[in-house]
């Protein structure tokens, strides 16, 4: 498994923006749900170390799922 040390800021705002996307569908899967809640997850964890002046890292995997959905 990859990983990745990224500006906390970025993976904050594109996680929020992949939410927004999610949200908007009217998809209710369970797969979709838990989806949705990782990456509420990674959005909160990304602002924290942001609020901090923190990097995050990320798998590949996560790193995916973000970027699959914005």
């Amino acid at each position: 498994m990859s990983y990745a040390l990224l500006d906390a800021a970025r993976v904050a705002k594109a996680s929020g923006v992949s939410l927004g996307v999610l949200k908007t569908s009217a998809e209710t899967s369970e797969a979709h749900v838990r989806k949705v809640v990782m990456i509420e997850r990674i959005e909160a964890l990304a602002a924290a170390a942001a609020d901090s002046g923190e990097r995050v890292t990320l798998t590949s995997e996560e790193f995916w799922l973000i970027s699959k959905n914005w």
